[in-house]
């Protein structure tokens, strides 16, 4: 019983995560990078570490999302 209310409690806190980590990301605009100070110049260019950094953190928070919910789904069904 406990395992399952901290499971949903991770489950929270990784769905906030996984929100936030996306919206980060740049579309059209410059995203993060840009708030950085990554302007036109590096948007020219390939990619900058920032968003490089935050496109394997986005992976890893998505993977374990979904590991946690197939947890859950096994815990609750």
């Amino acid at each position: 019983m406990v395992i399952t209310w901290v499971s949903i409690a991770i489950q929270i806190v990784l769905c906030i995560t996984l929100v936030i980590s996306i919206l980060l990301h740049s579309g059209k605009g410059g995203g993060l990078s840009e708030m950085f100070g990554g302007g036109l110049g590096s948007a020219a260019a390939s990619s900058s570490v920032v968003e490089r950094n935050l496109d394997r953190f986005t992976v890893i928070t998505a993977i374990a999302f979904g590991f946690n919910t197939t947890i859950l789904a096994i815990r609750l069904g």
